[in-house]
C-alpha cells in the first residue's frame, strides 16, 4: 500500500519515515475553566487531513498509529496515587470503528483502565464546522452509565471550544466523579 502522508510504498498507512518526521508530538496545556485542563499532542492544522479519517473505512489503522505515537507514551510516563478510568466523550461506532474508543485503549496502563460505552450522547447532533453559539444552543445531552465516585480522564480526537468537554465534565462531575483533566490528539486554536 501507499503512506497515505508522502505517498510512497509502504507497509503501514502511514510510512515508519512520515511517522517520525512529520508526527513527531507536542505536548500543550489549555485551560477551559478555572480547574479544568485539556492537553493535546499536535494542533488541528498540523492534522487536519488524519483527523478527517474517521470519517472512512481506513481511519481505524490512521488513529491506532497516532494513538501509539501520542496516548500511549502518554500512558506510559502518567503516574497517579490511585486507579484512573480512561473515558472515552462519546464512543460510539461509526464506520465500523470508534475513533474515542481506540485513543481510549492506548491508555490502558498500570495506573489507566479504559471504560468503554459509558458517555453517550443523546442529542447525536455534529459540530463539526459549528461556532460556539450553535454548540451552546445545541447541549449533546449526555448521560453516563456505570463511572460513579472515580478519578477519570476524559478522551477525544479534537478540542475546537471546549463545549462537548466541558458538557461531559459536568455529567461526570454529577456522579460523584473527579475529572482530572482531558486528553486529545489535536487543539483546534494552537
Amino acid at each position: 500500500m501507499k503512506c497515505i502522508v508522502c505517498e510512497n510504498w509502504s507497509l503501514f498507512i502511514i510510512c515508519k519515515k512520515c511517522q517520525k518526521k512529520l508526527l513527531n508530538p507536542g505536548f500543550y496545556k489549555r485551560q477551559l475553566d478555572e480547574d479544568f485542563y485539556v492537553y493535546s499532542f499536535y494542533s488541528f492544522n498540523e492534522l487536519e487531513n488524519l483527523l478527517t479519517s474517521k470519517y472512512y473505512f481506513h481511519g481505524d489503522r490512521v488513529f491506532n498509529i497516532l494513538a501509539k505515537l501520542t496516548f500511549s507514551k502518554f500512558a506510559q510516563s502518567f503516574n497517579y496515587t490511585n486507579d484512573v478510568l480512561a473515558v472515552g466523550v462519546d464512543d460510539h461506532t461509526r464506520h465500523d470503528f470508534s475513533h474515542t474508543a481506540i485513543l481510549t485503549k492506548h491508555l490502558k496502563s498500570r495506573y489507566i483502565q479504559p471504560k468503554y460505552n459509558s458517555l453517550k450522547a443523546k442529542n447525536p447532533v455534529k459540530y463539526a464546522g459549528r461556532d460556539l453559539e450553535f454548540r451552546q444552543n445545541n447541549p449533546r445531552k449526555f448521560q453516563l452509565k456505570n463511572v460513579n465516585n472515580q478519578s477519570l480522564i476524559l478522551v477525544d480526537d479534537l478540542v475546537t471550544t471546549g463545549t462537548t468537554l466541558l458538557e461531559a465534565r459536568k455529567v461526570c462531575k454529577k456522579n460523584n466523579n473527579e475529572v482530572l483533566f482531558a486528553l486529545c490528539l489535536a487543539d483546534a486554536k494552537l
